[in-house]
């Protein structure tokens, strides 16, 4: 029968090596350590425990928080204008005596200045409490969920050779392309635009490039090397490509996968060997004698050709950088 749970594959090492006819001297959370090593080194190199997706983040600006003696009277998306600095600001949203501010439109607030809003026409005094709510385009990173192992690339939008739309729709090569060039195609082949297309991914490796990043697992944030302000504006997607970690509770069939039923069990032979190692050369009721030391090298030769296994016939290839 197909396992499909965490405990039918404890319950199925333990069998493989004997149990219940003969007595496995391994701990309850020694069993569950060893499954989680073995579905940690699974989902680390084994091809079928991660797969190809697409991670999405939406580029959230700064937001400031000011303090004012009547923050409630200010309405949602209206415009507040600084009295003093002229600093212009759209209300995101207001929590008692605070109002949130996204990113300001232009200037800079200052302490004790009397704020109002263009709607509502409340007027308030902003007191010297305010401070900025940290946005990705400050940080300079976005925070990836630890279940991604890897991450490719980032996609452009835009660039050299294709403009982005806030540069408006006459500055786009491809809008030019197809308004002046695309009716030819109606009655010939697609081989002047195939040159044409591969001439434009051309310039775009040439002049635009890759987006360049940096990422550590450990550190779950992704750094992307790039000028923020100039790149992205607040509301753009960062889409980037990238590969997650099964959850096997959510993947039930992984409980199943023939090489973790190998190497689990081996990895509980291994630790009923070293608990046993320390009562070598004892001798049991009816002349039984352990012999941890065996049971602890068998298991480890069989890790190793596991191990090996893996490398040649599961893991996939490592990725070749040219350049």
């Amino acid at each position: 029968m197909a396992l499909s749970t965490r405990v039918g594959l404890q319950e199925y090492c333990l069998r493989r090596l004997g149990a219940p006819v003969i007595e496995i001297n391994v701990d309850e959370q020694q069993v569950s350590d060893r499954i989680d090593d073995a579905l940690q080194y699974y989902q680390e190199y084994h091809f079928d425990g991660v797969e190809r997706t697409y991670v999405k983040h939406q580029v959230e600006g700064s937001k400031l928080k000011l303090t004012t003696n009547i923050a409630e009277n200010f309405q949602k998306n209206e415009l507040v204008t600084g009295g003093t600095s002229g600093a212009t600001a759209r209300v995101a949203k207001t929590e008692g005596q605070f109002i949130i501010i996204e990113q300001v439109k232009s200037g800079t607030f200052v302490a004790s200045e009397q704020l109002t809003g263009s709607e509502s026409g409340t007027t308030g005094t902003l007191t010297p409490t305010g401070f900025y709510v940290e946005g990705d385009i400050e940080k300079g990173y976005i925070p990836i969920s630890n279940n991604i192992l890897g991450i490719n690339r980032v996609f452009n939008f835009g660039g050299a050779a294709t403009q982005n739309n806030r540069d408006g729709q006459l500055f786009d090569l491809m809008y030019q392309f197809r308004m002046n060039d695309l009716y030819n195609l109606m009655g010939a082949d697609m081989v002047y635009y195939t040159v044409v297309q591969s001439h434009l991914t051309t310039l775009e490796k040439l002049l635009a490039g890759e987006r360049q990043i940096r990422w550590n697992r450990k550190t779950d944030r992704l750094y992307i090397d790039t000028d923020w302000d100039a790149t992205f504006d607040v509301g753009d997607f960062i889409v980037a490509e990238a590969f997650a970690i099964l959850d096997p509770e959510t993947y039930t069939e992984v409980y199943d996968d023939m090489f973790l039923k190998r190497y689990g069990t081996a990895l509980i032979k291994r630790q009923w060997g070293e608990n046993l190692k320390k009562f070598q050369g004892i001798q049991m009721p009816g002349g039984v004698i352990l012999n941890g030391d065996q049971i602890y090298g068998e298991a480890v030769q069989e890790i190793n050709q596991i191990e090996e296994d893996m490398q040649k016939r599961y893991e996939l290839p490592p990725t070749f950088m040219i350049g």
